[in-house]
């Protein structure tokens, strides 16, 4: 692994199976009562980000288009695949027989998680007892806090106790994952290519962005088509186009650029602050706004005209702009840990977290398609207003990496 190297193939094509993945959690968003809906959505989207990132982490120490590491990577895609499929049902089983899911769905995250373990501990020099505990005793711990959770629904408690309980233990299984895997003393952690680092990120954040598109173009695919759904469907690119921009313009560069400057202490500090934590807000942010968009063809496609004027409910309206402005406010914290110098691109983004949140009441006023014009709006001048700020930054960025 060198300074230079690039993403492969094979993790491209692992990167893949969270097109899907992000479609599920996006539909169990949108399924049942909402509120529960959302937290179970975000639990799950949470344990998935941590498993992509520990293969982010394998991917930045050998390279993955080679030998058993391409192999045990490629042998992985199926088990993330079978993971995703079970993700709508990792809470509760669905009624009509066959394996009991939320079971299968613990037991596809642990065998995932063996992939993990069989090649960080290949991809290492021979560690210490205690070094091999610390890399799997959160994993067995996390695991079996998650099969006492998909085991509730059968015990026999209450339903409200039962609901709660899931949630409470997945919360303590998150906190395990993420709190000891990273604060246990494992030798050998390192960022050994700060553009590849950097670049696989990048590339998670276009997947994401494109369960955007997907989100509303599927919410949109039963509907006649109309002038509504037309508008719709462009504003939609629109937001997402914006989001894209306020990330790459100048985010991706500092990031790079701040990975490259540091030394290696320096540089898994960054990782994992700026990119395995502050990352996960900003992809949380992006498929609650591609649940909301859900919400938004069924009121402006081929609905009645007495309704096409209707405003968006609760839930689509919270999840559209709590979304962006999540994203927004991740974004800004991002870019507040790599380099504090950047200032001018961080007032932007907190002052269109204010203007979403204080918009967010008032679009129960408005017609669902002014809704989310208004984001379009808001996202637009808000990537435009940074581009304006930042381009002295940007200029000197840019000629230092082309320089390194």
């Amino acid at each position: 692994m060198t300074e230079q190297t690039r993403v492969t193939t094979a993790e491209l094509f692992f990167d893949v199976v969270f097109v899907f993945a992000f479609i599920q959690v996006t539909t169990l968003m949108t399924g049942g009562t909402n509120e529960l809906g959302v937290l179970h959505g975000l639990l799950v989207l949470t344990m998935l980000w941590w498993s992509w990132s520990l293969f982010a982490w394998l991917g930045n120490r050998v390279r993955a288009n080679y030998g058993c590491v391409r192999l045990v990577l490629l042998a992985t895609v199926p088990v993330m695949f079978v993971l995703a499929v079970n993700t709508r049902e990792a809470f509760r089983d669905a009624p009509g027989g066959g394996p009991y899911t939320p079971t299968v769905f613990v037991a596809t995250f642990f065998v995932l998680r063996l992939f993990y373990l069989a090649l960080r501990l290949y991809a290492s020099t021979p560690l210490r007892a205690r070094d091999a505990l610390a890399l799997t005793v959160p994993m067995l711990l996390a695991v079996g806090l998650l099969l006492i959770a998909a085991r509730l629904p059968g015990s026999g408690l209450d339903d409200a106790t039962v609901r709660w309980g899931q949630v409470a233990l997945w919360v303590l299984a998150i906190g395990v994952d993420y709190g000891a895997a990273l604060a246990l003393p494992v030798p050998e952690r390192a960022i050994f290519s700060a553009r590849h680092w950097t670049e696989r990120h990048s590339l998670i954040i276009i997947v994401a962005l494109g369960e955007v598109l997907v989100s509303i173009g599927i919410a949109g695919a039963d509907i006649p088509n109309s002038r509504g759904l037309i508008e719709a469907s462009a504003l939609a690119v629109v937001v997402a186009a914006a989001l894209e921009w306020i990330y790459f313009d100048l985010s991706a560069l500092v990031g790079e650029h701040a990975l490259r400057d540091a030394d290696q202490h320096g540089r898994v500090s960054l990782a994992r602050d700026a990119y395995s934590y502050l990352h996960l807000p900003m992809i949380a942010g992006i498929i609650l706004l591609a649940a909301g968009l859900k919400h938004v063809p069924s009121l402006v496609g081929a609905a009645p005209a007495h309704h096409r004027g209707d405003p968006l409910d609760a839930f689509g309206r919270y999840a559209m702009y709590g979304g962006v402005a999540l994203y927004l406010l991740a974004h800004a914290m991002f870019q507040l840990r790599l380099n504090r110098l950047v200032l001018p691109v961080v007032w932007p983004r907190l002052v269109a977290v204010l203007v979403l949140l204080v918009m967010v009441p008032l679009t129960a006023r408005i017609s669902a398609l002014a809704a989310l014009g208004w984001l379009a709006v808001i996202c637009t001048v808000t990537a435009v207003t940074e581009f304006v700020v930042s381009r002295g930054p940007r200029h000197h960025l840019r000629n230092a990496l082309n320089e390194e």
